[in-house]
């Protein structure tokens, strides 16, 4: 095999040399930072509209977030597509592959952008409508996700390179553009909206030039690094046996993510019902949430790029050894989390509303009480997932992600018309949780890597 791979600036790592422990720390602690700083993106619009232009406004925000999901949903599953088969192509150190699974996934993603585009553009005023928006917020919300759509495809290629630099071991450079442009983000929002006053509209445009920097400084970088990896193979643009080889990752993965947004979309039609007050409250909560249930998503990712490279490399014994280091790093997160909730989300929340009605303080709170103690568990799950993923064991990850969204949907539903009224539906997360967390650790012990482990 005629290739060479030059590792430029020490940044593409391979991950399965050294302790995995340490290996697979230092790999995602950047990535947990990226999580922080790309979540500072809605967090920051949020909190410019909730302090600045005020709670219709915040609670504007928060209901096309939910919309919003579908879209990243899609951007989600290419990134993981493209990074698990990249990932697994560098542990082999077959460049050539690696390179064409690169150029086949920006292709792919291309297009599919494209089709989402114009779904948006057409479609998001009855999406608002059908999720029973309220009047007095729907001309925002639809304004948000107008300007949103058009930056879908700075969202979509910045996605595809990072799960190209994550799949070759490389998880600082990420960090360093969104350290920058969600810093750059929260000024840009504030100017927008305190000094030219444009309202919902500065929040949207804001965001749309920072995502836009931060894609083309991304991309540019990926190609400079693909021209680091030499190899006299050839390779095609596009294949379309590496594109069913993604798709068979990416698909799973974004139906995950699109049946929870629309999940979502659901839940958030049932607590509209309650009124503004309620629907601000949940944005706020549901932002700190997000925070943490993403950052744990991420860090799998994390796993899966460790899983991919090692099984790619064929050293299947490394994969127990990553599974337990990969809990022991989400499970003291998740403490520190859980109590910076519990006894500070009050002042989390007040970041978000600048005079909170006393229903949508209420709400968050609760919300946060009944939600975050159970933030150790789900993120068991979710490292079990990354290495289901890694390993493309698609249906078992599938069986346990719907089991939770079912669960949640339909008990969010039914104890919402209880006496419980909205903390009912709060109620439905620790159960989904629970019972797919169960589901997705029994199907990791039964993966041939602890047979492997064992002889």
């Amino acid at each position: 095999m005629n290739s060479v791979l030059r590792k430029e600036n020490g940044m593409n790592r391979d991950l399965t040399e050294g302790k995995a422990e340490t290996v697979l720390w230092q790999f995602c602690l950047p990535l947990f930072g990226s999580i922080i700083f790309q979540q500072l993106y809605n967090i920051a619009d949020s909190l410019v509209a909730g302090k600045f232009i005020g709670e219709n406004a915040l609670a504007a925000v928060g209901n096309s977030y939910e919309i919003t999901l579908i879209f990243i949903a899609f951007a989600f599953g290419c990134n993981i597509g493209c990074s698990v088969i990249v990932s697994t192509f560098f542990g082999a150190k077959e460049y050539a592959k690696l390179k064409e699974a690169v150029s086949t996934a920006l292709i792919g993603s291309g297009v599919l952008c494209a089709v989402l585009m114009l779904t948006g553009i057409l479609s998001c005023g009855t999406l608002l409508r059908m999720i029973q928006t309220p009047a007095e917020i729907l001309s925002d919300s639809k304004l948000y996700l107008d300007i949103y759509i058009w930056g879908l495809p700075f969202m979509f290629f910045y996605n595809i390179s990072t799960g190209i630099f994550s799949a070759m071991g490389d998880s600082r450079t990420p960090f360093y553009f969104l350290a920058v442009s969600s810093v750059t983000n929260i000024f840009m929002d504030i100017w927008f909206v305190a000094g030219l006053h444009m309202g919902i509209a500065g929040v949207a445009w804001a965001t749309f030039i920072c995502q836009g920097v931060s894609c083309v400084l991304a991309v540019t970088v990926v190609m400079k690094r693909l021209k680091g990896i030499h190899t006299d193979e050839p390779y095609a643009l596009f294949s379309w046996s590496i594109c069913r080889r993604i798709l068979k990752v990416a698909v799973p993965s974004t139906l995950q993510q699109s049946f929870i947004s629309i999940g979502n979309i659901i839940l958030q039609g049932v607590i509209n019902g309650f009124g503004p007050g309620v629907i601000a409250g949940y944005s706020a909560a549901i932002k700190l949430n997000n925070l943490v249930i993403t950052s744990f998503t991420t860090l799998g990712n994390g796993v899966s790029n460790y899983a991919a490279q090692n099984i790619g490399a064929g050293k299947m014994k490394r994969i127990p050894e990553g599974f337990k280091a990969g809990l022991k790093l989400v499970w003291i997160l998740s403490i520190l989390l859980s109590s910076l909730y519990l006894f500070g989300g009050k002042q989390l929340l007040m970041l978000f509303m600048n005079e909170p009605s006393g229903e949508a303080m209420k709400t968050g709170m609760t919300f946060l009480r009944i939600v975050s103690p159970f933030y150790i568990v789900i993120s068991a799950k979710l490292v079990a997932d990354g290495i289901l993923r890694g390993a493309s064991r698609m249906n078992e990850f599938m069986i346990a992600t719907f089991t939770d969204l079912i669960l949640r949907v339909c008990l969010a539903i039914l104890l919402s018309k209880t006496s419980l009224g909205s903390t009912g539906i709060w109620c439905s997360w620790p159960i989904g949780w629970i019972t797919a967390t169960i589901l997705s650790i029994s199907f990791y012990r039964r993966g041939p890597w602890l047979r492997k482990a064992e002889d």
